[in-house]
């Protein structure tokens, strides 16, 4: 007997849907099923299309992609809907989809059934309603969001365990890798959980559902225990002393590769509808894709703390009467490498170089370009340049390496780099400091105030191979901290320089205790808290920029840094400045450093005639002399009654003379000016030089005319 007889003696259908012709071949029974005339035809996808209820059309495109991704048979039942309207039939059709590279093919049959009667369509075959539909669809919106927000491993399995699906949800899961030839547990949940998994060191080869799943690239499903039983023996006995009764394996695809297998357990017999496996596939391809995510970003995690570990040193506990520590924080995205960085050398005078940089930008090559720099800047500090020497060697170095470095997809990549080199004598304290565009030092100094100190500088390396570094001399008393960092902590969360070290200053300044450690986890949490603007959900993460920061203390007599937590500082504050006859341009910069040490002065008016007063005898000196100026400022005593001294020296013989200038001459009122401004003020000639001071008492009007306390100048 032929198959056209067969067919036609059970009343079945055949039909051919080529979707690259847009066109449909039936056979005279499919054709009558349909509702056309008995003969055998070939219809576009549209008419063919008409003949079906459009709720039905929805379900069968689903089913059918469903199995042509499982490589198993769609099977479906559809209302055909006649001339009027009305539905003429229920017929089921069974089809295999054929995928090919450039077109799809189903070929299939048809058959009438008789329509179910509502209570028997209910334990049979459940109907797919809307509300369901609408379920379903907030299920899977609410999986891929929890599956997207999933960071590591464990966090995709801990969502996984906790899904609930409409309907019916598992009571277990496993997720198997691949490793060589064997199937790996990454993680499981339900019965069981915490004992010894049953499921490792299971080869590929076996007949084992997850083994076989990995192997073809396609689903199993084991409704009953039989099912199980009779396809695997051999693993059988693994799974029957949990009580199961039926079984779900997913593959894992990412990208069309195989990386794994997904086993859905359940105590209750389930079916597997095709609306229950099309729920179970969207989950997988989700779990896949996270677990492949999650899988990258664990490795770039693991690469950033190898190459951080790498390139960053450790800082030298062991300098003698000084303490150290210093941190360093990646950026949020990416690799989260970059080009802050900062390092300890031992020089051969016995000194200390403290180095802190930033070489432009957050990725891969930032940090190529930032370990040849520091290995440059190593090798000439250990030569024993001086710091403006090394910072103009590594500037030369680090435009050749820009130079040479290939150009970007998207055309030339110049780069450049901040630096701050500092060269530490432990036994006095001074520090030797050569600046390539990178922010200044601040210090604590021993009553608990934070100043920045201007230093003279350079262009950024890179920018200028021929550029030179003044080097800028200041000392750390005993009991002072100085702190250096990368504009990362200064500016991270909106701040410009100013409001930016403003910021730091109060949490310097507020902090009290003996470890110098917490102070620089301080400095980082605080740059890393809450935003100032309202946020729903979790605080973003304000990693914006790389942290770089070192703290260097020179120990007070006692041996510690900071000031024990209730005790109170020595109510001293003392800043020193040289100004050579080539730098004209940093009287502004000793204005404002002034101005730092007395920014909690009670008697704003006061501070300003501090300023005009320094600034007046500074230029007199640079001006009518032909040495340097040394400008020594300090205040000491208790707030609201604090006592500042400025001392500004230099190596001229020739003493100040009183003046009186008319009401157009342009100069010869600094005596006039201190004599009115200073609470006292004097000339005082020194074995070389001289020095010409003032005091200021907080508090007091500042009329010049305290009795006893003013040293006339000479005439």
């Amino acid at each position: 007997m032929r198959t056209e007889d067969v067919l036609a003696a059970t009343a079945t259908g055949l039909w051919r849907w080529d979707s690259a012709s847009e066109k449909v071949t039936l056979d005279a029974e499919a054709a009558r099923l349909l509702g056309l005339p008995a003969v055998p035809a070939t219809l576009s996808e549209s008419a063919v299309r008409s003949r079906f209820h459009p709720v039905d059309w929805v379900e069968i495109n689903s089913v059918v992609n469903l199995a042509a991704a499982e490589g198993t048979l769609a099977e479906v039942r559809l209302r055909i809907i006649g001339d009027d309207g009305k539905v003429l039939r229920v017929v089921r059709s069974r089809s295999r989809p054929q995928v090919g590279d450039m077109e799809n093919e189903l070929v299939g049959t048809i058959q009438e059934v008789a329509e179910p009667q509502p209570g028997a369509a209910a334990a049979t075959h459940p109907r797919v309603t809307g509300d369901w539909r609408r379920s379903r669809e907030a299920f899977l919106l609410d999986a891929g969001r929890a599956l997207a927000e999933a960071h590591s491993t464990v966090e995709v399995l801990r969502v996984a365990a906790t899904l609930s699906m409409p309907g019916f949800s598992p009571d277990g899961l496993a997720v198997f890798g691949v490793e060589g030839d064997r199937l790996t547990v990454i993680g499981h949940h339900g019965p069981g959980e915490g004992e010894r998994n049953p499921f490792v060191h299971i080869g590929l080869d076996t007949d084992f559902p997850a083994a076989e799943v990995v192997r073809t690239g396609r689903a199993v499903y084991l409704p009953p225990p039989d099912d199980y039983r009779r396809r695997s023996p051999a693993t059988w006995p693994l799974a029957a002393p949990h009580d199961h009764q039926s079984w779900a394996f997913l593959p894992l695809i990412v990208a069309g590769r195989t990386i794994g297998a997904w086993m859905a357990t359940f105590r209750y017999p389930v079916t597997f509808t095709p609306d229950e496996r099309s729920i179970l596939t969207t989950v997988a391809r989700m779990l896949a894709q996270a677990l492949s995510r999650a899988s990258a970003h664990e490795s770039e995690r693991e690469l950033a703390t190898g190459l951080q570990r790498s390139m960053r040193p450790t800082v030298q506990p062991d300098i003698p009467g000084m303490t150290v520590a210093a941190r360093y924080v990646p950026t949020g995205g990416g690799l989260q490498v970059g080009g802050d960085w900062y390092d300890m050398i031992p020089l051969p005078s016995g000194r200390i170089a403290l180095v802190i940089g930033d070489v432009q930008g957050h990725d891969v090559r930032a940090a190529g370009l930032m370990g040849q720099l520091r290995i440059a800047l190593r090798a000439y500090a250990a030569e024993g340049h001086r710091p403006d020497a090394v910072l103009s060697r590594a500037s030369r170095f680090f435009s050749g390496l820009v130079d040479q470095w290939p150009d970007g997809a998207d055309g030339p990549d110049p780069r450049f780099a901040t630096c701050l080199y500092i060269e530490v004598d432990p036994e006095t304290g001074t520090l030797d400091v050569a600046r390539a565009g990178h922010p200044d030092i601040a210090t604590r100094m021993s009553d608990g105030t934070m100043l920045v100190r201007p230093t003279a500088g350079g262009l950024p390396l890179g920018i200028d191979a021929d550029t030179d570094y003044p080097t800028t001399r200041l000392t750390l008393e005993p009991g002072e901290l100085m702190m250096v960092c990368t504009d990362g902590l200064i500016e991270t969360g909106g701040h410009d320089l100013e409001s930016g070290w403003r910021r730091l200053r109060g949490i310097i300044e507020q902090y009290a205790g003996e470890d110098l450690e917490s102070l620089a986890d301080g400095l980082v949490q605080a740059v890393h808290g809450p935003s100032s603007h309202h946020t729903t959900g979790p605080l973003a993460d304000r990693r914006e920029d790389d942290i770089a920061v070192l703290l260097l203390c020179r120990n007070a007599q006692g041996g510690g840094c900071l000031p024990a937590e209730g005790t109170t500082p020595r109510p001293l504050r003392r800043t020193v400045l040289s100004i050579a006859q080539a730098e004209p341009e940093r009287v502004a910069g000793i204005r404002h450093e002034l101005r730092e040490l007395l920014h909690d002065w009670a008697d704003p008016e006061q501070v300003d005639s501090a300023v005009l007063m320094v600034s007046e005898i500074i230029t007199n000196v640079l001006v009518h002399t032909d040495g340097d100026a040394l400008m020594v400022a300090e205040a000491a005593g208790e707030r609201s009654a604090r006592r500042l001294r400025v001392d500004v020296s230099d190596a001229s013989d020739e003493l100040p003379h009183r003046r009186r200038p008319g009401e157009m001459a342009s100069s010869g009122r600094g005596l006039l000016l201190l004599e009115i401004l200073a609470d006292s003020w004097g000339v005082d000639p020194r074995g070389e030089g001289k020095c010409i001071w003032f005091e200021l008492y907080e508090g007091s009007p500042g009329s010049g005319e305290e009795p006893g306390e003013e040293s006339e100048p000479a005439a």
